[in-house]
């Protein structure tokens, strides 16, 4: 066992990122049940929406299982009051100030980990008094840091500065990804985009077919004016990109924007006018596959090159 197996009382320090849209029970159950950590995004759930998929989630596994709850949406409080009430006993939360939430969900005896892009927000974490951090790279699929600080670069610092649990994300889908985060300082991973192609996966199969077919350069960093986030290039992010890069207000991007456009596209299927959030190691994704499956194989492939590694340095 290492910090985060122990932390959380899982079988592997492999951790399912809570991805809107894509990670309801059958993704979280599922990964669980394979030695990891599921998680259900709760970002894009109405909070009865989110009951129901924790009940659904406790009936399909015996095992721990969280939610990732992000900060800035406005029915936040209410999914804070339903994890408590349905007894959910590790949160994730993400896109906000993490003194908010800690303490009070720490006293109703919940495991709090908080997700980060920087070194500053980083330590403020650990004065917040979360029990482990996330520190998510440049390379992550979806909303990201407006630093830009790739993994490799992001993990050593965060170790250098806090001494609780660190949890590496952002480029980490393959067993050699998860040794190089342990080898920078991590204790865990925490893989979102090698998820959303899977089986239990609540994607879109559109999107999913996008994603194994994504390749080398296909994803890019765009709406820097609002909230940085990797995108699939597409007629929808061609044209925003265009407009932000012309010198759009920001007004005039959240208008270009509007509603549910992620919905449209990772939910709904539609591959040119939705927003496609995923991470750049899509390009290293070829084949849907169970949950479980793709555990076994990071696992199986961790141990070979750690074992590699181990012959080459005699």
């Amino acid at each position: 066992m290492n910090k985060i197996t122990n932390l959380f009382k899982i079988k592997y320090p492999i951790i399912q990122g809570g991805m809107i849209w894509c990670s309801g029970w059958e993704l979280a159950s599922a990964v669980s049940n394979a030695g990891g950590l599921g998680l259900i995004g709760s970002g894009s759930m109405y909070p009865d929406i989110l009951r129901e998929h924790i009940k659904k989630c406790k009936a399909a596994t015996d095992k721990p299982f969280g939610v990732n709850v992000p900060l800035l949406y406005p029915q936040t409080d209410e999914h804070i009051k339903i994890i408590i009430e349905e007894g959910v006993k590790i949160v994730f939360t993400s896109a906000g100030n993490p003194k908010k939430y800690t303490s009070f969900l720490k006293e109703s005896g919940i495991t709090v980990v908080h997700v980060v892009a920087n070194v500053k927000f980083a330590k403020k974490c650990e004065e917040a008094g979360v029990d482990a951090i996330v520190a998510e790279g440049f390379e992550a699929g979806g909303h990201n840091g407006f630093e830009e600080t790739t993994t490799m670069a992001l993990i050593p610092q965060v170790r250098r500065v806090v001494s609780i649990p660190l949890i590496a994300a952002g480029g980490i889908g393959t067993g050699r990804t998860m040794l190089a985060a342990f080898a920078l300082g991590a204790d865990g991973v925490q893989i979102g985009s090698r998820f959303v192609a899977s089986i239990e996966s609540s994607a879109h199969p559109e999107f999913k077919k996008a994603v194994i077919e994504a390749g080398d350069g296909n994803t890019k960093l765009t709406l820097k004016k609002l909230v940085p986030v990797r995108l699939v290039r597409n007629e929808f992010f061609n044209r925003i990109n265009d407009a932000e890069t012309g010198g759009a207000t920001r007004e005039e991007l959240i208008e270009m924007l509007g509603k549910g456009r992620a919905k449209l596209g990772m939910f709904g299927g539609d591959l040119q006018e939705g927003e496609l959030e995923i991470g750049q190691i899509s390009g290293l994704i070829d084949e849907i596959k169970p949950a479980g499956r793709i555990i076994e194989e990071i696992v199986k492939e961790y141990n070979f090159a750690k074992t590699e590694i181990c012959k080459a340095s005699v």
